[in-house]
């Protein structure tokens, strides 16, 4: 919607001041809202269209980090803002999917709306004027060579590319596709690995009993310490759980990884229902992967007991659910033994691996629930490359 305006374009911030402007305001804070970029997410709009609205009606000076996290996520007036940054950490997200936004040509000419680092209050600017420049063209003798124009077409050609190339670059890739949902949630990631106890004294009253209680296998651990560093570079806050002293009511908090299958009594409980689950027969001690939809089949199994150099190849499940009961999300990283469940947690991880997974799902699946199995050679007492053998989106 074009305004009239007494102030150049781009050279300040606009503040609209009639009913019209401000609706026009409105109007493109909606087309943001429902761009891919924001309409599967609740948190970035929730802050987004907050601020708009305050600095709309005129009340800005509430654009604070404190009272946004109280009046937008529900915080307790008393909350610690060092502890919990979820405004801060959702603030930095809405200003690159902004971005993002705006970097589309068909958003040229639109109204921007700005959410500038270093306080909370958006920013309006009228869309630029494209100015386009006639250069004229130098007439030739008849009869000599247009050689010169090529470096001309050539440097547009580059332009052209290098745009497209810029583009493609601030499209999401299927890693952060795959684990936008986690990202977005307001509290702290949980992540649950696995372990098995040894046999202690019950209660545990010494140091040495704790430390016996608490055993967790090196490939759990390898995953764990790729997952963490995943979140750490998204600056999204963890807490690590040892599933065995965890409390199941923690799963409502928030977004969840499980890591372990059945060393981690959550992974089996979450994904029992599922297509794909873990079962295991305790008189022949054969661990198989069950897909319902051909229960019969053993295709993905072990004999637990049998010599591990024996062992060729392992699988692993990697779902991305929202759970039913809790309504969050759920990551689950686990092999059927120790070579899958590391690389699984190599695979969601690493970008080629999750890139080649994203040309062989269907559109939509980035917020849709999701199962992969992997496979993944053994080499001597390690996994090597990952790769997917089954997928279900639903």
């Amino acid at each position: 919607m074009p305004l009239q305006s007494e102030m150049p374009p781009q050279q300040g911030c606009w503040i609209p001041e009639t009913e019209a402007e401000k609706k026009a305001i409105q109007e493109q804070l909606e087309r943001i809202l429902n761009s891919p970029l924001f309409k599967n997410s609740r948190r970035y709009p929730n802050l987004l269209r907050f601020v708009v609205e305050r600095a709309l009606d005129g009340t800005r000076e509430h654009l604070k980090e404190r009272t946004l996290g109280i009046e937008v996520f529900g915080r307790e007036p008393d909350y610690d803002t060092n502890l919990d940054p979820v405004v801060r950490t959702t603030a930095v997200e809405i200003r690159k999917r902004i971005a993002q936004y705006y970097h589309e040509p068909s958003h040229h000419g639109e109204i921007r709306i700005d959410f500038p680092p270093g306080n909370y209050v958006p920013e309006f600017r009228l869309p630029q004027k494209l100015a386009v420049e006639t250069v004229p063209v130098p007439v030739e003798p008849a009869g000599k060579s247009v050689a010169w124009r090529l470096p001309v077409f050539a440097l547009a050609a580059a332009l052209l590319l290098v745009g497209g190339t810029v583009w493609k670059a601030t499209s999401p890739t299927a890693l952060q596709s795959f684990w936008a949902p986690v990202l977005e949630s307001a509290d702290p990631v949980l992540i649950g690995i696995g372990g098995y106890p040894t046999e202690v004294v019950n209660p545990v009253v010494s140091l040495m009993d704790l430390q016996k209680s608490e055993r967790v296998a090196f490939a759990d651990s390898t995953a764990l310490a790729r997952v963490a560093a995943l979140l750490s570079n998204s600056k999204t806050q963890y807490r690590v759980r040892f599933q065995a002293s965890g409390k199941l009511d923690e799963l409502k908090d928030g977004a969840w990884v499980l890591i372990g299958a059945f060393n981690n009594s959550w992974t089996l409980r979450l994904t029992g229902p599922l297509r794909f689950s873990f079962v295991r027969d305790a008189k022949t001690h054969i661990s198989r992967i069950l897909d319902r939809q051909k229960p019969d089949a053993i295709t993905y199994a072990h004999k637990m007991d049998a010599p591990y150099a024996e062992v060729m190849e392992d699988y692993a499940i990697i779902s991305r659910v929202w759970d039913p009961t809790t309504g969050k999300v759920v990551v689950t990283v686990a092999g059927l033994a120790k070579f899958g469940t590391a690389a699984a947690g190599e695979f969601l991880t690493t970008p080629s691996y999750m890139a080649e997974l994203g040309k062989r799902l269907p559109k939509g699946w980035d917020r849709r629930n999701l199962q992969l199995v992997i496979a993944a050679p053994v080499i001597g007492q390690s996994s090597g490359p990952p790769h997917v053998v089954e997928t279900f989106v639903w």
